[in-house]
């Protein structure tokens, strides 16, 4: 699908939220005041229940949907899913997307200004946990006056929030979609998180998380962290499919199609980037490292590491949600191994045995993780039906 301020909700204007009263955090630390920044698209019906939160996962912001400008050529992360008659139909509801706490797309978090000494926060900024962006998103939720949300809705981090939500404040939400996600990560999982965390922690420009006071960046440490993120995100298949094993050098595919010896070919037969897959790699570091800042890439993969809910409830999930009252839809990946369906279906069970209403549809996608930002088609008709009989539930609550 094409992507265009007239195929999608058009151009949107971000709206920062002040919140005055403290937030006690999951660690014991507080945040005085703070900032959420959000972006909203479609409207808010009278009754105020038409209203849909988007969680965002690692690396995404509140720019989920629609263009900042006329010229702006790059829409929101989630543009192909949110949108007047796309899957999350905006002609029907209200939606609201938050950059979370400790984020850099301009909600409070380490590249913001500490009050106490007038420099960033940097490594300063406290530990953020998944039930810390849960309830600043039912502070927002409370500004709003908003008493419950239609849906809310995420993949993969997000997802994590969503299990939060229905956990927490089962009254709070009518439905719950969870996708590409689970109840915690594996052990697989916090070790490529550490691994990220150490080529960060690790770099000479690090400073100790003080960079920014330094003018400096630890770009090298970012790059690798997400090239370690990207291969993870990309399936066996995927990574086939997209680039086989073929070269960068427009003149060195040029003589392998037309079988030439390649013996010498232009080849470095050393440590030059020689294929595509190399060059896309280094490519997506480059851009990341110049938009994300490296504490919030800290912060964030710690949220995913300690995120396990049945903690509170004596290791048993099931108790967790034993309370939880909205509808559930959970979607998974064939390939997709850093959240596999298997983590899922294991989710299904609990939610199950907890007595929830749970539908669970696993889509055959060769784009692994990162088929959940994708438009295939199966998994946006899913979405649509889903949530059009929720709203269908509304209208009928409403006469």
């Amino acid at each position: 699908m094409a992507h265009s301020p007239a195929t999608s909700v058009g151009i949107v204007t971000p709206q920062v939220f002040h919140f005055k009263d403290p937030l006690i955090l999951r660690s014991g630390k507080v945040i005085p005041n703070y900032d959420l920044i959000t972006e909203s698209y479609g409207e808010l019906n009278k009754k105020r229940d038409n209203a849909i939160l988007v969680c965002h996962a690692l690396s995404g912001d509140h720019h989920a949907a629609g263009f900042h400008s006329e010229t702006d050529r790059k829409p929101g992360w989630w543009d192909s899913a949110i949108g007047p008659g796309k899957a999350i139909d905006t002609n029907l509801f209200y939606v609201i997307a938050v950059n979370n706490l400790g984020g850099c797309g301009g909600s409070t978090g380490p590249t913001s200004i500490n009050p106490i000494n007038g420099k960033p926060f940097g490594p300063d900024f406290p530990v953020i946990t998944v039930a810390d962006w849960v309830e600043s998103q039912k502070r927002l939720m409370g500004i709003l006056s908003i008493k419950q949300w239609a849906a809310v809705i995420g993949g993969s981090l997000g997802g994590m929030q969503v299990q939060h939500w229905a956990i927490e404040h089962p009254k709070k939400l009518k439905a719950a979609i969870c996708i590409a996600s689970a109840a915690k990560l594996s052990a697989q999982n916090i070790a490529f998180n550490e691994v990220a965390r150490h080529s960060i922690t690790k770099d000479p420009n690090f400073y100790e998380g003080r960079y920014l006071e330094h003018d400096s960046r630890p770009k090298q440490g970012l790059m690798l962290a997400r090239m370690i993120g990207h291969i993870t995100y990309l399936s066996d298949s995927a990574m086939r499919l997209k680039f086989g094993n073929e070269f960068a050098d427009d003149q060195l595919k040029l003589e392998k199609n037309v079988g030439r010896n390649l013996k010498s070919g232009g080849l470095s037969y050393g440590l030059d980037v020689d294929f595509e897959v190399e060059s896309y790699l280094h490519y997506q570091g480059e851009r990341f490292s110049n938009n994300f800042d490296a504490n919030t890439y800290l912060l964030m993969t710690k949220a995913l590491d300690y995120f396990d809910p049945s903690t509170d409830f004596d290791n048993d999930l099931s108790k967790a949600f034993a309370n939880a009252s909205c509808k559930f839809l959970l979607i998974s990946f064939s390939t997709d191994w850093r959240f596999p369906p298997e983590r899922s279906r294991e989710l299904v069970e609990i939610l199950l045995s907890a007595s929830c209403n749970v539908s669970y549809l696993e889509i055959e996608a060769d784009e692994g993780h990162d088929a959940f930002l994708m438009p295939i088609p199966k998994y946006m008709e899913a979405l649509r039906a889903f949530l059009s009989n929720i709203f269908v539930e509304l209208k009928t609550n409403a006469s």
